[in-house]
């Protein structure tokens, strides 16, 4: 039997999973549509190594075409998102010569899910612990000592309120994150109008930062439009401004203010927030958006924080192939800076 090239790729191409066929000289002989999807630059005749940078994949293959048995190896893609595949690699004998099968198996999913939970076990039941023992003491007392005191029956009911909501909007950030993460591959292609959705945050917060006595002031142009998801860069602006908000807020009750910056150019557009609040210090920067990282915990939880806002952050601008920057010291406030390509 003679080894036929197109034939080979019109047969791998029927398939629904990612299959390449390396041959013995290590050139890529075939790839479908789904393996080229995947792997970006993928061209036929060239060497697999000038596309697939994993020594890892291209060992076993060296191994697979000298002679060895099928092996397995893991391939992880960090750029633009982080992706984990499982790359399968078989032989192949036809003619008297040996050649390589690939086949991509994508772990992206089961490893997020393993790592949710992971995170939910460790962290989440501690955040959960805290609001449901307090809210048990108190119906225990509201059942016993203070069965017939109307005014401890009101103050309990009240702080019985205020744990519950916390433990609401600590679930639906967790069901937000995970939605966001399932998605994180996938690349908005709607037209959104940058401006029009943080002048509706503003708007939507407009209340809160009245009563903490803070100015929001916006300075951009009339449009920018990108490309992206409306909600989720509501998202992004929601609590990045309702951040600035609450930790610039002045504790004397002295007015103060957060500036947005909107602007951009022919590649990208930018989206800054600054406050004038405590400021943080640089051992806290690179962690900010891990999971319920907490500069303050106390003070978090007192502004009513799930510790999941900046990491809700992350995610949706590395849905959005973008970046996110914070500059800040101790006493000069903080600038949360998020740029998107258009």
């Amino acid at each position: 039997m003679i080894f036929d090239p197109t034939t080979a790729a019109a047969l791998i191409e029927a398939l629904p999973d990612p299959v390449a066929i390396v041959g013995p000289d290590s050139r890529l002989a075939a790839a479908n549509a789904p393996m080229r999807a995947i792997v970006s630059g993928l061209r036929v005749g060239e060497q697999l190594a000038l596309s697939l940078r994993s020594p890892d994949v291209l060992d076993a293959i060296g191994r697979v075409l000298k002679g060895s048995a099928a092996e397995t190896a893991i391939w992880r893609e960090r750029a633009p998102v982080e992706r984990v595949f499982e790359i399968s690699v078989g032989a192949l004998v036809i003619d008297a010569g040996r050649r390589a099968v690939l086949t991509l198996r994508d772990l992206t999913e089961s490893r997020r899910v393993e790592r949710m939970r992971a995170d939910f076990i460790a962290n989440a039941s501690h955040e959960l612990r805290t609001p449901l023992a307090s809210v048990l003491g108190f119906i225990e007392t509201l059942q016993g000592a203070a069965k017939d005191d109307a005014g401890a029956r009101a103050r309990f009911l009240a702080i019985m309120r205020d744990q519950a909501r916390r433990m609401s909007r600590l679930i639906e950030d967790l069901l937000s994150l995970s939605r966001i993460e399932q998605n994180e591959h996938l690349r908005p292609v709607e037209p959104v109008d940058l401006v029009s959705v943080v002048g509706h945050v503003v708007d939507t917060l407009a209340p809160l930062a009245r009563d903490l006595n803070v100015a929001v002031n916006i300075d951009g142009p009339a449009e920018l439009i990108l490309r992206g998801d409306r909600d989720e860069l509501v998202r992004i602006a929601e609590n990045l401004i309702e951040n600035a908000v609450k930790y610039g807020a002045n504790d004397s009750g002295d007015p103060t203010s957060v500036e947005i910056e909107l602007g951009g150019d022919e590649k990208e557009v930018f989206f800054g927030v600054r406050d004038h609040g405590p400021g943080i210090a640089a051992e806290h920067l690179p962690r900010l958006t891990e999971r319920f990282y907490r500069v303050d915990a106390g003070a978090s939880r007192a502004k009513g924080g799930t510790g999941l806002g900046l990491a809700i952050v992350k995610h949706i601008v590395a849905r959005h192939r973008g970046r996110l920057s914070v500059q800040s010291r101790p006493g000069e406030g903080a600038l949360f800076r998020v740029t998107l390509p258009l």
